[in-house]
């Protein structure tokens, strides 16, 4: 059993092996600490907010604590790594005929860039403090946001999202749970008082309650998760957001403490900062996978991201579009097809819109394209 003294000479040299490796901070948390997780999952599951993710029920009593996970946790490691913008992360929304890029999948994958840094942590803690480890990305049944809270690392705010005092709120979770028994950190306040600037900002109203989320209003949702037609009620608020959406966290006061990113693969590339919509309407799929590779866009496939630049496009008032809008009325997948009929809708003279509604309703086989030209 490591002396105190060893402990805290253990961590110290973890911290500073985090902060090289691209880290903003790092805290702990027992394994068996959070009681009340899985009665907040119930009811939001129960309540339906979790929409087409049915992975978040099947998997809900493995989420509701780490040890459900893995029994012989006893600690788990939870870090922060910036990706902070640049610039104004809404500034897309005063050119329509931009797409708006959610900051976090302007570059490489965080999956990608994290895990591996995790593992170097995980080997550097269990060379000099013994142990067995497991490393997690967002990928696994873990709660991040509730366990990061715990550690300390910030507080859930009134949007769900983790808020720091140190960084803000634009930063990436990663956990290592551990069979060492470490001291923890312990929890850090809510400081969100009185302020509801989060919940204001939403052009969905995806919030039924502070601290209360439902993922099936979210644009986040709409454009990454949800694999069908994005509900109409929603297409006009999305504006020109084709894949995430960052109003929530732009508005949140804390960010003044923000910082953009230090590391190199989580600041924006140049051609996804404020890309033309014009540009990705032509994208077929091998050309879709060749721009987005290592991007955590590729993982929504071509289709859903063409049905996303449809609607910002209809949203666009911006006529001369119709130029790349009316070939994908031929598309093979149905759901481009109906996204185009909507598409041009919103940007053609009512009088073309109805030639053309004539002459492709016979021809036209799914139900769900048919009723986008009802």
């Amino acid at each position: 059993m490591p002396t105190t003294r060893q402990t805290e000479r253990l961590l110290r040299g973890l911290r500073e092996k985090a902060f090289a490796l691209g880290f903003e901070d790092v805290k702990i948390v027992r394994a068996d600490t959070l009681p009340h997780v899985r009665e907040r999952l119930q009811s939001f599951v129960d309540n339906g907010y979790h929409g087409d993710m049915g992975w978040m029920a099947e998997t809900l009593e493995r989420r509701a604590a780490p040890t459900s996970l893995w029994p012989e946790a006893r600690s788990v490691l939870m870090l922060a790594m910036n990706y902070g913008p640049e610039d104004d992360p809404l500034a897309h929304l005063q050119s329509p005929d931009t797409a708006g890029i959610s900051v976090y999948a302007r570059n490489r994958d965080y999956h990608d860039v994290i895990k591996g840094r995790l593992k170097e942590i995980a080997s550097h803690l269990v060379s000099r403090g013994g142990g067995d480890v497991k490393v997690f990305v967002d990928t696994a049944p873990v709660m991040e946001k509730p366990l990061a809270a715990a550690a300390g690392l910030g507080w859930q705010g009134k949007h769900t999202n983790l808020v720091s005092r140190k960084i803000g709120s634009w930063f990436f979770l990663g956990s290592i749970f551990t069979t060492l028994d470490l001291p923890e950190d312990g929890a850090e306040k809510d400081h969100c008082g009185s302020c509801r600037a989060c919940l204001d900002s939403c052009p969905t109203s995806a919030f039924p309650a502070p601290y209360q989320l439902d993922a099936r209003r979210c644009i986040s949702y709409l454009t990454i998760e949800h694999g069908g037609p994005i509900p109409e009620e929603f297409r006009k608020p999305m504006g020109n957001r084709i894949y995430g959406c960052d109003d929530c966290l732009a508005a949140c006061p804390w960010n003044k403490f923000a910082v953009s990113a230090r590391e190199a693969k989580l600041q924006a590339r140049d051609d996804l900062k404020a890309p033309l919509l014009e540009d990705f309407l032509g994208l077929d799929d091998p050309s879709f996978r060749k721009l987005f590779s290592g991007s955590p866009i590729k993982r929504i496939g071509r289709n859903r991201f063409l049905r996303n630049v449809l609607v910002a496009a209809g949203n666009s008032h911006q006529p001369e579009l119709l130029a790349r809008v009316r070939p994908l009325l031929d598309d093979a997948h149905p759901l481009v097809r109906g996204s185009a009929v909507w598409a041009l809708k919103q940007l053609a003279a009512p009088s073309d819109y109805a030639a053309e509604k004539q002459a492709r309703l016979k021809s036209e086989s799914d139900d769900d394209v048919r009723r986008e030209w009802r």
